[in-house]
């Protein structure tokens, strides 16, 4: 099952059917993170968010980089032409 039919609730609430909320594993009180992606609703749990967040900069930053080491050298350079 990919694909249900629901209808937008009082105040603007949306009811998730269980399977969906079964498939993606939460549960009542977990919290979300909602994103529009090409005109799209797209539903995440916060440590998928990060995953994909964490994979992106994988993808665009050289294994042997220290985002920390690059982010400190900045501070410094800057903190020196104060």
């Amino acid at each position: 099952m990919n694909t249900i039919m629901v209808s937008l609730g009082q105040n603007g609430r949306l009811v998730i059917p269980a399977p969906f909320r079964r498939a993606l594993g939460i549960e009542a009180g977990d919290e979300l993170v909602l994103s529009l992606d090409e005109g799209q609703l797209r539903i995440s749990t916060r440590e998928q968010a990060i995953a994909r967040a964490q994979a992106g900069v994988r993808q665009r930053v050289r294994g042997d980089v220290s985002l920390v080491d690059e982010l400190i050298k900045e501070r410094r350079v800057e903190a020196r032409t104060e």
